[in-house]
């Protein structure tokens, strides 16, 4: 399906971008792993795939464009991203600090940025590419909740249309909003309680990450086309049940 594609996965040393990666190998593609450091899950994961990687923060532009320069001068393309870097800190609204605010904010909205930035100028020149960004349920407001989190997510579904307008028709821009996954992050900063209400899902359970990647990259290839400019709620019907 993504066979000879060269794809950038940010975020992908664990939960859904790490499930993104493996797949998108076993679908063919030429995978570009992405972590904030250079640690050893980031280098098993190289030698399991058998694939590049960079390592950066996403908030810091400087370090995302000479990376992505670095990488661009090995493999000449990257067809597809992925923007898959997050975090999702936990703290009470009335106690949330302009720090955690700007800390989430410059990860997940001007992370995505970035590496929008850095790697839209030449999908240009090859006048094509394929972009798919991670937003949530939490960015919907009928599901909103942790307010910084669901900001920056709410955030995501507005570049994303933007960015589809400005690159058509040669670059499509798409975006999935995963709902409970069971991944790191969200059994980290999802009570019990919670994970136990997003069983009521229509579908009886949370989801598990390769049912989040199959999604981008269905998104990421050729398969669709015609499908430009949205957000993909896969949430196991959750947001519908009613309960």
């Amino acid at each position: 399906m993504l066979k000879g594609k060269n794809i950038l996965i940010t975020g992908s040393s664990s939960g859904i971008g790490l499930a993104t990666a493996r797949l998108a190998k076993e679908y063919g593609a030429n995978v570009i792993l992405h972590g904030k450091t250079e640690n050893e899950e980031l280098k098993a994961l190289v030698q399991e795939l058998n694939c590049e990687y960079i390592f950066c923060d996403v908030a810091d532009k400087i370090a995302v464009d000479s990376e992505v320069q670095k990488i661009l001068e090995k493999v000449k393309r990257i067809d597809i991203l992925v923007n898959s870097a997050g975090i999702a800190p936990m703290q009470e609204f009335l106690k949330s600090t302009d720090e955690l605010w700007l800390d989430v904010f410059k990860t997940n909205v001007l992370g995505t940025t970035h590496f929008c930035q850095a790697v839209i100028p030449q999908m240009q020149k090859n006048k094509y590419g394929r972009i798919i960004n991670i937003s949530s349920i939490k960015g919907y407001p009928t599901m909103a909740g942790n307010g910084a989190y669901s900001a920056s997510k709410a955030s995501i579904l507005s570049i994303t249309s933007s960015l589809a307008k400005e690159f058509a028709p040669d670059i499509a821009v798409n975006a999935v909003a995963p709902g409970y996954t069971d991944t790191p992050m969200s059994l980290t900063r999802t009570s019990s309680k919670a994970m136990e209400k997003a069983k009521t899902s229509l579908v009886g359970r949370v989801g598990q990450p390769e049912e989040i990647a199959e999604v981008i990259l269905f998104l990421a290839s050729d398969k669709a086309s015609f499908i430009t400019g949205q957000t993909i709620l896969v949430d196991g019907g959750y947001s519908i049940s009613g309960k």
